[in-house]
């Protein structure tokens, strides 16, 4: 039998990275990082509301336009507003995660940030987010920004902890991704992946391969250790969700990785999202809790650590008849960081009231999302000019102070 009925027999031709919880197998798994310095990018898939997460507090419209969801100015109360400042708040479900940071200067915000797409369709602005390309040409969508940007660093310094390789990291630079969630459930035995390995000594692909099985064997053991420590759940994966795969990406990020991707769903309320409590603001203290773990895991390199978390637009500034939201155009960026200059409120703002919403509905974009961005690489990263054009062509970075 050859190697390619073999594999085949295998069910694993021509993915042997999905056999490993991997795809592209030819990426460069643990290729020492030339740099200190990591970056993860969360997507909130959805389009999360934004306006109860940076709370308007100064603004008596928001109250007018939110009867029944609307966070309560900052005060003794529990479910009130966390203040930030004299005009904006923070949910209170991120009391013990990111209000911490905030106040320590380790998390900032960025307000009416957003893309120029006014599709108002989750796909198609999620798509014209990742590509990071000019709306008004022909796009690539073989051409994520994010990928764009891995080819400034070294080869082998960042990974998409996804299911598939999403646009914003496909490209000519080799990605390669895995759902640390699911990677315990492939099929392959140790027996199997020996043979696999095997076949692959002294080939271009022996080093590739082997790592791969090592980053495969780590996560399992973790994961199978939490199942275990995990009393009375009969070995089902407990609330902790986010958390626990914020955990993996932690320790793989912290060791080998410069780069990396997640992305976070169920953003999209237009139902009974609810205010201080409910559905929204479980989402918000469990994707805190995720963040916090982060940092935790991150150790002494969380100083040398930025978090960038951005959706694809925000949400009506109004609830609708539902006691939700629909979908919006600007939205409200989170920075995070050990060695940030956080604790702040940044970029273009503007009074919030009937006549500043965009199109009567909506928060308006005013900072742009690849000129914030092409910012926050440049002073992570340190690249010049010329490399971030290669990031986004023709944009020039705007440079908020943060990093």
């Amino acid at each position: 039998m050859n190697r390619r009925e073999l594999l085949k027999s295998l069910g694993v031709l021509g993915t042997l990275g999905a056999s490993l919880g991997l795809s592209t197998i030819s990426a460069q798994l643990l290729a020492a990082p030339a740099t200190q310095n990591r970056l993860l990018f969360v997507f909130l898939r959805g389009g999360y509301d934004a306006s109860n997460l940076l709370v308007p507090t100064s603004s008596q419209f928001y109250y007018e336009a939110r009867p029944t969801i609307a966070i309560a100015k900052p005060s003794a109360e529990v479910n009130s507003a966390l203040e930030l400042n004299a005009d904006w708040g923070l949910h209170p479900a991120l009391r013990d995660t990111i209000y911490p940071m905030f106040k320590a200067g380790e998390a900032a915000f960025i307000p009416f940030a957003g893309t120029d797409d006014l599709s108002r369709s989750h796909f198609e602005t999620q798509d014209s987010i990742e590509m990071g390309q000019d709306m008004s040409g022909t796009r690539n969508y073989q051409s994520g920004f994010l990928n764009r940007l891995a080819a400034q660093l070294n080869s082998g310094m960042a990974m998409s902890f996804t299911d598939q390789l999403p646009i914003i990291m496909r490209g000519d630079t080799k990605v390669a991704n895995t759902a640390l969630r699911t990677i315990n459930k492939s099929n392959m035995d140790d027996k199997q992946a020996k043979i696999i390995a095997q076949m692959y000594n002294k080939t271009g692909l022996e080093k590739q391969v082997n790592d791969g099985f090592e980053v495969r064997g780590e996560v399992v053991r973790d994961m199978q250790a939490e199942m275990q420590n995990n009393d009375g759940n009969r070995n089902a994966i407990t609330t902790k969700g986010f958390e626990l795969e914020a955990k993996r990406i932690a320790k793989m990020m912290r060791d080998k990785y410069a780069l990396g991707f997640i992305d976070v769903g169920g953003w999209d309320t237009h139902v009974n999202q609810g205010g201080a409590s409910g559905a929204l603001a479980g989402k918000f203290e469990e994707l805190g809790r995720g963040l916090a773990a982060y940092k935790n895991e991150m150790s002494a390199m969380w100083k040398n650590t930025t978090v960038v978390v951005i959706s694809e637009f925000g949400r009506t500034f109004r609830e609708n008849g539902k006691r939700g939201t629909d979908h919006g155009h600007g939205s409200v960026y989170w920075v995070l960081g050990g060695g940030i200059k956080g604790g702040r409120v940044l970029g273009e703002q503007v009074k919030i009231d009937a006549a500043s919403l965009f199109q009567n509905r909506d928060y308006p974009v005013l900072n742009e999302y690849r000129a914030v961005l092409g910012g926050i690489f440049a002073g992570v990263y340190g690249l010049n000019s010329q490399q971030l054009n290669q990031v986004f062509a023709g944009v020039k970075a705007r440079d908020l102070g943060l990093v």
